[in-house]
């Protein structure tokens, strides 16, 4: 058994933040039912064609779903997807500012009619405030919180290289979605949540707002490296390879001036003896870490560091990324099906004892049209005519 087995998803979701937070449902055995436009899907299919001619984006977000297209400008469309509301325990989603409540799917009108549903509205900035109406895309938001002022390097900004502001709100509202089913255990009522990207983003720029608000002034952008922490970042070896420090306390200085860099009176020297002092002397902290790494290949840093017990990484392409040996070792691959055929995927982050994660298909457009409107008691000349007059 699965941990949300019986649990239902009406999703009315594109994108990333709302398929983001579905997924890790579908993943711990929720059904989540997927509604799509009659014909394109989710824009997300339309991303681009690097997964075998499917979207790298839509393969990753929506395995395990069923897809079921709808076009809700039709009267029969809301009618079918208010069958689904009575049969849901959750509906989320991520439209457009207000599109939801001008369709008459609002939070307000869903509970009103099923007091128990958890109704989880995502959007960009949140339901008032000035920017309740502005379209938000990640980027966008991650200008807005300030993370672009923070990344990057000097004066040239640069956005995280994944979707940060989405992956924030999806599992904001992923586990605001867990929390209400618990409270419903508990007192046999729903909830509706408002998750924002700007708000989940907010939340994560936690130390940069401290280090400013308190501080005086942002944290400078340091590429790879820190603004608080010394050394903290990429070093080169003599074989140019790369490693990452990131020396968090005095133990680990001592042990890394002693056993890595064979010098340990640079442990006590002022200039380096706090991580205040390393930080304002940066640039002759690196030139003396440089000048011991230059002469050492990369398995001779590795080998000190080890030594040491100093945390410490390499730095690996995409492509080593996927053949990293601790996902190897530890299984974390497995296999989904999808229109294409078979896809490996990577395994949900939460391991249950005793209990497989659900990897499941990745739909085609409108792929359960006919098996789910089955179970809302259409018949299949109903069905045809409903896809004839464009409703699904």
């Amino acid at each position: 058994m699965s941990p949300l087995d019986g649990i239902t998803v009406v999703a009315l979701e594109q994108a990333v933040a709302a398929p983001f937070a579905t997924r890790q449902l579908a993943d711990l055995g929720a059904r989540v039912i997927k509604i799509e436009r009659p014909g394109s899907g989710d824009f997300a299919r339309q991303y681009d064609r690097t997964v075998k001619g499917l979207s790298s984006h839509f393969v990753w977000l929506n395995r395990s779903k069923e897809s079921l297209t709808l076009d809700l400008k039709h009267d029969r469309a809301k009618t079918i997807l208010w069958e689904l509301v009575a049969r849901a325990d959750v509906f989320i989603q991520n439209l457009a500012p207000g599109a939801t409540v001008r369709l008459g799917f609002g939070a307000e009108a869903l509970r009103s009619r099923h007091p128990r549903l958890i109704a989880c509205d995502v959007s960009g900035y949140g339901p008032d405030g000035p920017y309740r109406d502005k379209k938000a895309y990640d980027l966008l938001v991650q200008a807005e919180t300030g993370l672009l002022a923070i990344t990057g390097i000097g004066d040239q900004p640069a956005k995280a290289g994944i979707p940060v502001a989405d992956i924030a709100a999806g599992m904001y509202a992923y586990s605001g979605i867990l929390a209400g089913l618990f409270l419903r255990e508990r007192t046999g009522q729903g909830t509706a949540l408002q998750v924002s990207l700007m708000d989940a983003l907010a939340e994560w720029m936690g130390y940069p707002a401290y280090y400013t608000g308190y501080g005086g002034k942002a944290p400078v952008r340091a590429g790879a490296s820190h603004a608080a922490i010394a050394p903290y970042g990429p070093f080169a070896t003599g074989d140019d390879k790369v490693v990452l420090l990131s020396i968090q306390n005095e133990r680990e200085w001592r042990a890394f001036c002693e056993v890595v860099l064979e010098e340990p009176g640079m442990a006590t020297d002022p200039a380096f003896c706090g991580s205040a002092e390393r930080v304002q002397n940066r640039a002759e902290l690196h030139r003396r870490i440089d000048a011991v790494f230059q002469t050492l290949t990369v398995d001779a840093v590795t080998e000190r560091l080890e030594r040491a017990r100093v945390a410490y990484s390499r730095m690996r392409t995409v492509e080593e990324f996927l053949k990293h040996p601790q996902l190897a070792a530890r299984h974390r691959w497995g296999e989904i099906d999808s229109p294409v055929g078979r896809l490996w995927a990577l395994r949900p982050p939460v391991d249950f004892a005793g209990i497989e994660p659900v990897l499941g298909s990745v739909p085609e457009v409108g792929h359960h049209n006919a098996d789910i409107l089955r179970e809302l008691g259409y018949d299949a000349a109903q069905i045809a005519a409903l896809r004839a007059d464009g409703v699904i």
